[in-house]
């Protein structure tokens, strides 16, 4: 067992602080004794057993907020992460299957898609779509969808000669079958892997476009919102404005990216 741990140690890292991340989200707002938008008087509080992480420039508590951040950033994350793999492998599946002309008009969209840095996508797709949640995340899940697309395409042409995939034809599966039972979940793996890297780089791209003004804007908790408002009073010695919702950003995009090398160790070894 200590062998089992060691050998996937940073799976297990990982997924703890994730579910630690998660019953923070799941719990911690009913506990918080202040509203996360309630401004007040006492303005850039140090920590102190009142404001365990101060207060910011409207007197407002950084711990609820930070709290209340964690629930938004945790679930604009997952989303993206899990709609992008679901549209992008199925797309990807079905283009990989054909071929064909389909496959090269597709495929050269994702290249011109891949041209530009996915955070730079995201920038723009939000400065023209707004500023809402469900901007962002459709922002962000569109310029994730070519990665999927593609991995699921490159194992979709390996799998599909093989000797299973022609019995699966020879006895009368019709195509979508074919493709979504038989083929597809073997075309999976890379998929898995790059899903939980994607979670981790959507909360590093959500905060950005929050700290760029573009995105989720104050006075909603959001780690970026709050890094933002916080580089604001660097100079001025206000630390802890930016160094919780910075750590706690961090530490969220490091569970996400732990979780991605123990999946790569863990199916490699199977």
């Amino acid at each position: 067992m200590l062998r089992m741990l060691l050998r996937h140690f940073t799976l297990l890292l990982g997924s703890a602080i994730l579910m630690g991340f998660i019953a923070v989200a799941w719990v911690g707002p009913d506990q918080m004794k202040y509203e996360p938008e309630k401004v007040s008087r006492n303005t850039y509080e140090k920590p102190s057993p009142e404001y365990r992480f101060g207060t910011d420039k409207f007197g407002r508590d950084i711990l609820t907020r930070v709290v209340y951040a964690t629930r938004l950033d945790l679930r604009i994350a997952m989303t993206v992460a899990v709609v992008s793999f679901v549209v992008g492998s199925v797309i990807g599946a079905i283009v990989g299957y054909y071929g064909g002309r389909l496959d090269s008009i597709l495929m050269r969209g994702v290249d011109i898609l891949f041209a530009f840095p996915a955070f730079l996508l995201a920038m723009v797709i939000t400065g023209v779509l707004g500023d809402s949640e469900k901007n962002v995340i459709t922002a962000v899940t569109i310029a994730y969808i070519p990665y999927f697309v593609r991995l699921t395409r490159g194992q979709m042409l390996t799998v599909r000669t093989l000797q299973y995939a022609d019995a699966a034809i020879s006895i009368g599966n019709p195509s979508w079958r074919v493709i979504l039972i038989h083929l597809l979940p073997n075309t999976l793996t890379p998929s898995l892997i790059q899903m939980s890297m994607v979670a981790g780089w959507a909360i590093l791209d959500t905060a950005g476009l929050a700290f760029l003004g573009l995105g989720i804007t104050s006075p909603t908790a959001e780690w970026g919102v709050m890094i933002s408002d916080g580089a604001q009073r660097i100079t001025t010695g206000e630390w802890w404005m930016w160094l919780y919702p910075g750590a706690a950003l961090v530490l969220a995009a490091f569970a996400f990216n732990l979780i991605g090398d123990g999946l790569r160790n863990l199916l490699r070894l199977q």
